[in-house]
């Protein structure tokens, strides 16, 4: 069949999410390791944090797949694993139990597979991509709900505990970089929707992963250095800056979600997001709203270590090796370095949406109709000017579609 969009998943892509589904395993033993370790140094305040913030994003996660799953139930599924597990009355048993997105993950590989050995002509490569966007989102909220915030934890044990040492010091790098490989590969989810003409390297990608690890580093480090010294301060810090951060997404008007009561649960996530680093959600003035968000990212951060370096000198033991100025020099050049790089990825590798012809489903502009699970949409524009009607494919399309056209705006 050809393909009905101008869609591209390549088999490096593949070969990531074969590799994601591989470590998830190791990733839950690792998580269980910290917390035994946790356990036998009798740091049970941490303990009991980590445990938190593990069944916290765990939960936050299988809510959103099954949201995602729910509006489309009673209607075909596409894979036959989905198929399967909906016959048989598994897919909220199975997001129960926290394995939703392992049935993701199945699926995604089930069609891809099928498709690079060429033993199907029932999905198009359209299918998967937006099938592998809805998993890569997940991976999103899983990164900053709950690998930024272990991160900070553990940074701030070992602060605390005066045990920083280069190994420490290449775990913590290792950890910040993973985060951002995780933005990075969903900024190359969102590239999969420009026309085929457009498509452009993995350097793009490169550079998008490059400034966001060079403005997570002195994010998390700040947030860790002042959870280090007031730790009972850091909730009240977050829970005040996270309100903020959650009306400027209500402001935003967002409509990502099909029910308006969870689309609450998805603004309170962005703030979430934001918290650490910057997640486009809506069309507008980009140039403002970046702007706008560094500044105030940039005062509170400024803030945070202007409090830490006001405690530090009542401390002792790691702190001694630490010079507070140099410290906060540091991460603030390599914050102003993560912000000249994001304006070079935009100045000259961001697509503009409006030349890739990427809009919302709602816009009313469309010579074709394009059905999720066989429920009609309504008109959406034409993604390119010659493309054959699309075939019936899963309820991420609205998603998809909404999430590129913010993305590239």
């Amino acid at each position: 069949m050809e393909e009905s969009l101008p869609f591209k998943y390549s088999l490096l892509e593949y070969l990531f999410t074969l590799v994601g589904l591989l470590l998830s395993p190791l990733d839950i033993v690792l998580d269980i390791q910290t917390v035994v370790l946790f356990y036998q140094d009798e740091a049970y305040v941490y303990m009991g944090v980590m445990i938190f913030l593990l069944l916290g994003s765990s939960v936050l996660v299988q809510v959103f797949s099954w949201l995602w799953y729910s509006e489309f139930l009673e209607t075909k599924l596409e894979t036959k694993v989905e198929t399967f597990a909906n016959r048989h009355l598994l897919i909220k048993p199975l997001h129960f139990l926290q394995l939703g997105v392992y049935l993701r993950y199945a699926g995604v590989i089930e069609i891809s597979t099928m498709l690079f050995l060429k033993k199907t002509k029932r999905f198009t490569k359209d299918v998967v991509v937006f099938l592998n966007q809805d998993l890569q989102m997940l991976h999103l909220f899983e990164a900053f709900s709950e690998s930024a915030p272990q991160l900070i934890l553990m940074m701030c044990r070992i602060l605390q505990r005066g045990e920083l040492e280069l190994i420490t010091g290449l775990k913590i790098l290792s950890s910040a970089a993973a985060i951002a490989f995780t933005v990075a590969l969903y900024h190359r989810s969102m590239r999969s929707f420009l026309q085929e003409k457009c498509k452009m390297s993995w350097i793009p990608t490169g550079i998008y992963f490059l400034w966001n690890f060079l403005l997570i580093i002195p994010r998390v480090t700040a947030l860790a250095l002042f959870c280090s010294v007031l730790p009972c301060y850091i909730i009240a810090h977050f829970l005040s800056l996270w309100m903020l951060l959650v009306l400027g997404v209500w402001s935003q008007k967002t409509d990502h979600m099909e029910n308006r009561g969870w689309e609450w649960l998805f603004r309170a996530t962005v703030g979430l997001i934001w918290y650490f680093s910057w997640f486009n959600v809506s069309t507008g003035s980009m140039k403002l709203k970046t702007v706008l968000y560094n500044c105030v990212m940039g005062l509170d951060t400024m803030m945070l270590l202007g409090f830490w370096c006001w405690k530090v000198f009542e401390y002792t033991g790691c702190w001694s090796s630490l010079n507070p100025y140099i410290v906060i020099l540091t991460l603030l050049g390599l914050q102003v370095v993560g912000i000249l790089v994001k304006m070079i990825y935009y100045k000259w590798f961001h697509p503009n949406c409006d030349e890739q012809k990427i809009v919302k489903p709602s816009e009313q502009k469309k010579r074709h109709k394009i059905e999720f699970y066989g429920m009609d949409t309504g008109p959406m524009e034409s993604l390119s000017e010659d493309r054959a009607p699309v075939q019936t494919v899963t309820g991420v399309m609205k998603r998809g579609m909404n999430m590129a056209a913010n993305f590239y705006y």
